[in-house]
């Protein structure tokens, strides 16, 4: 039975070394790690220390001496809100600690060296504010609120200074009109594309009349374009024209269609950069099939298919399937195909047809792709890119690729998420 660890009753002080990979300071003490939430690289902090689990977390009493990268918060909730935790970190020591987050964390968790593939410079973001076109808040008696810092306590905000600027005072707006559904609602989620909005408030239970009164008040009340009551079962109820028409990457002639109930990339100028790093990485060439895993509403599918011979698209949302064959239809792409499921299912039917595959593209949610790399070598993929939205998945799905004799490439950080500690990484392998 491992020891009780005692701590000192009043706060300490340590020096932060680096950067963890949940975006913590981390520090030492008495040869154990400590991490500390909101703080950076070279600042002198007090901190009371606690056990959390399995480890030692210090919580921040005060910064005595602030380190070099250290800046003052452009926004008055920082403190509180969890929405974007490195805001007194300045931009250049962002991107620097992000790079290197993933390549440690490909080394210590995934056992590959970072001398085993190229790392390519970052790919800065556009925009380090206003440029969130989407966000998730919750009911908070009367306002919408975001969480907390490593909490489920909600922060009311009225205007956020992370968003777009067409949702960024959208939240105190919408919270009165949306009071009489607010007892109901799980979530309320925000999108935006250019100067158009919509919104989407995720339910406890089924649609009601009061729900639709209600939200076909807010839409007209401020001239948005629609929204999506989603029920706990059953079909979303759709009030207006909730599908934002955008362009997709690299190919304009191509619509691309967004809605606030499916997922998107937050940044709409750094998805740019991602798609492109992407697609640089497969090299699809016309003799190519490719199978593109988790393909969302087609927003690497139409650039893919641009060179590609074809491109079959995986995706277990029935909406993000919908959408992106509307933009197939209506921008007369042919060579695409999407199929609705699981994607290890999926794969397990298309082995049992005897289908085969020379491409894959995987951008799988935060938990990424387990099985990724047994099915692909199944189905006789030559090279992989995987897009990671989590450096953990990343590391654990690369050791699996690398097992099964893929070789690693290279690497491609995306800063997708400034003033915070997420990360977007692009990596390729091949056999």
């Amino acid at each position: 039975m491992l020891p009780v660890q005692t701590f000192p009753e009043t706060p300490i002080e340590l020096t932060i070394e680096r950067l963890g990979q949940r975006g913590e300071g981390v520090a030492s003490w008495q040869g154990r790690t400590v991490f500390v939430p909101g703080a950076f690289p070279g600042d002198l902090v007090r901190v009371q220390l606690e056990q959390q689990g399995k480890v030692i977390r210090g919580l921040l009493r005060e910064v005595v001496t602030p380190g070099k990268d250290r800046r003052p918060s452009p926004c008055a909730r920082s403190a509180e809100c969890g929405g974007c935790d490195w805001l007194e970190l300045a931009e250049p020591a962002q991107r620097a600690a992000k790079q290197e987050i993933v390549l440690s964390t490909l080394e210590h968790l995934g056992r590959l060296p970072r001398d085993r593939f190229t790392v390519r410079p970052l790919l800065v973001a556009p925009k380090d504010f206003g440029y969130r076109r989407r966000a998730v808040l919750h009911f908070a008696k009367g306002a919408l609120a975001f969480f907390g810092r490593r909490s489920h306590e909600k922060v009311p905000v009225s205007e956020c200074g992370a968003l777009t600027p067409v949702l960024a005072t959208l939240p105190g707006k919408l919270a009165p009109l949306l009071k009489p559904l607010s007892k109901d609602a799980e979530e309320v989620h925000l999108l935006a594309e250019g100067s158009k909005a919509a919104f989407a408030v995720m339910l406890t239970g089924p649609v009601t009349a009061r729900h639709v009164e209600a939200t076909e008040a807010a839409v007209r009340a401020l001239r948005l374009e629609g929204a999506v009551l989603v029920p706990k079962e059953g079909s979303p109820r759709l009030v207006g024209k909730p599908a934002l028409r955008s362009l997709s990457p690299l190919r304009p002639e191509v619509p691309l269609y967004l809605r606030p109930d499916s997922f998107a990339q937050a940044h709409a100028e750094a998805n740019v950069g991602l798609v492109t790093a992407a697609l640089y990485e497969l090299a699809p060439r016309e003799t190519d099939s490719v199978l593109e895993l988790y393909s969302g509403n087609g927003n690497f599918t139409f650039p893919l298919a641009a060179t590609a011979g074809s491109v079959l698209g995986v995706e277990s949302s029935p909406v993000g399937v919908e959408l992106a064959q509307r933009s197939a239809r209506e921008g007369g792409v042919a060579n695409v195909r999407f199929i609705q499921g699981d994607a290890r299912k999926v794969c397990e039917g298309l082995l049992g047809e005897g289908k085969r595959f020379e491409l894959c593209l995987a951008d799988p949610p935060r938990t990424g792709a387990p099985g990724l790399a047994r099915q692909v070598s199944a189905l006789g993929v030559k090279r992989v890119v995987y897009v990671a939205c989590d450096p953990a998945s990343l590391a654990r799905d690369a050791a699996g690729l690398v097992e099964e004799g893929y070789k690693p490439l290279a690497l491609q950080v995306v800063d997708m998420f400034p003033q915070t500690h997420h990360v977007e990484a692009v990596m390729s392998f091949e056999r």
